[in-house]
């Protein structure tokens, strides 16, 4: 069955949409009323899970123009996302939560310990989004000057997990007997000290938290690099991909899942989530005018600015109307995955410079599905059907309205495709999933 997830991002999904008439009027920043609306608009439309793409800094403040126009992952003020959960979980009975945590600046004690509360909290609704961070600037607020290399930051991830897991597992399933009449309140056998001790980490354990509800709570990862794939075939349950075209999907799908083998995972336990862009209206001509409308809403003067940051690249000597050039894009202490195929895309579909940036700064990342409810739900079935992903991450550029036209008219349309559920039949955000409870690896299957 298909999935679907999307973002709560009161401002919309990408920049200068919240200048849109049909973006809230409200210009109060961080308003949880905003958020708990489109927590119970995602929920009333079968969606999975909610995704926080979270950093732990302010993006942009060395480049004025842009900053001060806001990018939607410049994060200027954001909620701290699992604290945002914790509150939306009780607004809502059955969507998920999935939260961006970095392994680079998180200890693994204090992470496994706030995602452990959280699937508790929620009754069995809590994921974790594992990066390594992407954006260097972040170091400085965690006391370093420089930020670490791939080469350091992916095997510290890979301990990192490991130790997060052991400690969710601290606590056998039945562990906490609570029996009135002996006055035993737990078992001591069922218990177990982790004392990890390795290249980057060294923990005792055990957690002071029971067992999360889901064994442990759905892990997700974002890298396309070849080591962030390597860490999404040996942990993740899911993956949350950019995908340009349907035959870049299939592609990746099939390439994550080969790997899995050598991880003793079988080929289908891991699904994929390429985000797209939405733009729907009860007409093609409707979508279309939103569509320009957002475009009307980007100040023409920011798009090479932005496509400069995205790709990190200057682009100031080209001619913006000549064809996208060959760019040899050097390795940055970031992201390079997405800029490369971003890059290779542009090239392939002959835009030119104005034309990559115009449609940059309409979608989020990845591809854009636009048109009459039919024609959104055509794209979507294209792909799922073909085995280019396993659901979706909608990103709406105007929220609430882009979302709720979502559920309004292409959700029915999906369900009566048959390929997305009527009703949630599961308890937890790994039930919805259709993802199996993991085993104690101290104590054996769980309960």
């Amino acid at each position: 069955m298909l999935g679907l997830m999307t973002v709560p991002n009161s401002i919309g999904g990408v920049m200068g949409a919240w200048r849109h008439p049909d973006a809230w009027p409200d210009d109060r920043i961080m308003n949880l009323d905003h958020y708990i609306s489109i927590a119970k608009t995602a929920e009333r439309g079968k969606f999975d899970c909610l995704f926080v793409a979270d950093g732990n800094g302010v993006r942009q403040i060395g480049n004025p123009e842009l900053f001060q126009a806001l990018s939607p992952l410049d994060r200027p003020a954001n909620f701290e996302p699992l604290t945002l959960y914790a509150a939306l979980s009780q607004h809502t009975r059955h969507i998920g939560f999935v939260s961006t945590a970095t392994t680079t600046y998180e200890e693994p004690y204090i992470l496994a310990r706030k995602f452990a509360s959280l699937d508790h909290i929620s009754k069995g609704r809590a994921a974790w989004n594992i990066v390594t961070t992407a954006d260097p600037e972040e170091s400085r607020n965690f006391g370093r000057e420089q930020h670490l290399a791939p080469a350091e930051r992916y095997p510290r991830a890979m301990e990192f997990v490991d130790v997060v897991k052991g400690l969710w597992d601290s606590w056998a399933d039945d562990a906490f007997v609570q029996n009135r009449e002996t006055g035993q309140f737990l078992d001591a056998s069922r218990v177990h000290v982790l004392n990890h001790e390795g290249e980057y980490l060294k923990v005792r354990g055990p957690l002071n938290v029971a067992r999360p509800i889901q064994g442990h709570p759905i892990l997700f990862t974002a890298g396309q690099s070849e080591a962030g794939r390597e860490l999404a075939a040996k942990y993740a349950d899911c993956l949350f991909a950019v995908a340009m075209t349907k035959a870049d999907g299939i592609a990746l799908r099939n390439d994550v899942r080969e790997r899995l083998g050598k991880y003793g995972r079988p080929s289908d336990a891991l699904k994929v989530f390429p985000a797209i862009s939405v733009y729907v209206g009860e007409t093609a001509e409707a979508a279309e005018k939103l569509y320009q409308e957002v475009g009307d809403c980007i100040p023409a003067h920011l798009g090479i600015k932005y496509l400069e940051k995205t790709l990190v690249t200057d682009l100031s000597g080209y001619d913006l109307d000549a064809p996208f050039p060959d760019l040899e894009l050097t390795e940055v202490v970031g992201i390079n995955s997405i800029r490369q195929e971003m890059a290779r895309h542009f090239k392939e579909k002959n835009l030119t410079i104005r034309q990559a940036f115009q449609s940059t700064m309409r979608v989020t990342g990845g591809a854009c599905f636009k048109g009459a409810p039919t024609q959104v739900a055509d794209e979507i079935e294209d792909w799922y059907r073909s085995g280019a992903c396993d659901g979706f991450l909608i990103a709406p550029p105007i929220v609430p309205t882009v979302l709720e036209d979502f559920v309004d008219l292409v959700v029915p349309e999906l369900q009566r495709r048959g390929i997305f559920r009527t009703e949630y039949t599961g308890r937890t955000l790994r039930e919805n999933l259709g993802l199996p409870m993991p085993r104690n690896q101290f104590f054996g299957a769980s309960a």
